[in-house]
C-alpha cells in the first residue's frame, strides 16, 4: 500500500480515523449553513419550488431536494426537513445558504412565507456504530439521520452542537476520503449553475416524479423521458499506487484536472472530461477522485489525468460508490 499524504493529519491519524468512519463512528464539525422557512404559505410555497413533494413529508422527516433555474440547471442541492405543520429547515453545504435563500425570495409574490438564514452550526457523524453510540438528548440539537451510498450516520444541527463524548474527532483528509468513495457530491465541486441532476445521479434520491409543478422541471422531465442520455455522468477515478513509502506524500490532482481518453476510444487525445475531487484512500490504497467523465468512456475504460507537474497519469474509470477493502 501506498502511504497517505503528510499534512494536517499524519499519516497514522489519517488511518486511524478512516478505520473509525468505516468500521466504528467518528465525527467532524462540517460547514453547514441552515435557512429557515415559516408561515401559512411556507409549505404550499416550497412545493413549487423544489423537486421533492415535501407536503408528503410528515413532521420530523426529512428528504434532499434540489432547487432549480427555470432552464433545469442546478442552484442548490438542499435537505429540507419539515419542522411543523407551517414550518420547514433547509440546509446545505456552507458557503451556499445565502444562493438558497436569494433563489427562494426571487419567486415569493404574494405568499405569506418568511425565509430567514439561521446562525446554526452542524456536527457529523459517520460509522456504522454511530446509532449505538449516540441518543438525542430532549433539549439537544435537531438530529438528522444521513444514508448516502453506503456511508451512515447522524447531522446535528443547532446553535452549538458539539462532538459527543467518547467519539473520536475525525481529520479532514480522512472525511474528504469517505466523501469520493461513496461518490457524495458537494456544492461548488461536483454541484454548480452548470450542473443537470442526470448527470450527478441526483435524480432517485431528490425528485418526485409524481408531485406537480415545480420551478425547473420541464427539463427533468423531458431527459426522463428520452432515457436521461446526458453527455457526462459523474464517475469514480482509481489511480494505481505509486510505489511510495508508508508516509510519503501521494500526489493527488487538481480539481480540474483534465481527463483524455486511452487508446481503445474513438476520441483519443481529446479531453473526456475533468476532475472535481481527489484524496488518497485508505481503504483503497491510493487516490482516488470524483470526475465528470463522458459517456463514450464507461467503467472500466483507462483515461489519462492532467497532473499538477504536468505529466500524465493512468487512471481507471469507476462506478460510484467504489469498492474498498475491509482494512485499511
Amino acid at each position: 500500500m501506498t502511504g497517505p499524504p503528510v499534512g494536517p493529519a499524519t499519516a497514522r491519524q489519517l488511518v486511524d480515523d478512516y478505520e473509525a468512519l468505516r468500521h466504528d463512528v467518528a465525527a467532524r464539525q462540517v460547514a453547514r449553513d441552515v435557512v429557515r422557512l415559516s408561515g401559512p404559505d411556507a409549505v404550499s410555497y416550497l412545493q413549487g419550488q423544489c423537486s421533492q413533494d415535501v407536503e408528503a413529508l410528515s413532521p420530523g422527516a426529512s428528504a434532499d431536494a434540489l432547487l432549480l433555474s427555470p432552464q433545469g440547471k442546478l442552484e442548490a442541492l438542499v435537505r429540507v426537513t419539515r419542522t411543523g405543520d407551517a414550518e420547514l429547515l433547509l440546509d446545505t453545504d456552507g458557503g451556499f445558504g445565502k444562493a438558497v435563500t436569494d433563489r427562494l425570495e426571487r419567486f415569493k409574490l404574494r405568499v405569506k412565507v418568511a425565509i430567514e438564514p439561521l446562525d446554526w452550526r452542524c456536527v457529523a457523524l459517520r460509522g456504522p456504530a454511530t446509532a449505538a453510540r449516540f441518543a438525542q438528548a430532549e433539549s439537544g440539537p435537531l438530529a438528522l439521520r444521513f444514508s448516502w451510498n453506503g456511508v451512515d450516520g447522524v447531522d446535528l444541527l443547532g446553535a452549538a452542537p458539539t462532538i459527543p463524548e467518547g467519539v473520536r474527532s475525525c481529520s479532514a483528509e480522512a472525511w474528504e476520503a469517505l466523501r469520493v468513495e461513496a461518490g457524495i457530491p458537494a456544492m461548488g465541486a461536483e454541484l454548480d449553475e452548470r450542473t443537470i441532476a442526470a448527470e450527478a445521479g441526483l435524480l432517485e434520491r431528490c425528485v418526485s416524479f409524481t408531485k406537480g409543478c415545480y420551478t425547473g422541471q420541464e427539463l427533468v422531465a423531458r431527459l426522463d423521458a428520452r432515457g436521461n442520455k446526458v453527455a457526462r455522468r459523474l464517475r469514480g477515478l482509481l489511480f494505481e499506487p505509486t510505489g511510495a513509502g508508508h508516509g510519503v506524500a501521494a500526489p493527488t490532482p487538481g480539481r480540474g484536472a483534465a481527463l483524455s481518453a486511452g487508446a481503445a476510444v474513438e476520441r483519443h487525445g481529446k479531453a473526456v472530461g475533468s476532475v472535481t475531487s481527489s484524496a488518497w484512500s485508505p481503504g483503497v490504497g491510493a487516490v482516488v477522485a470524483l470526475a465528470y467523465v463522458h459517456r463514450d468512456v464507461p467503467p472500466g475504460d483507462s483515461v489519462e489525468v492532467a497532473g499538477r507537474d504536468g505529466a500524465r497519469v493512468a487512471a481507471t474509470v469507476a462506478t460510484l460508490p467504489l469498492e474498498v477493502s475491509r482494512a485499511a
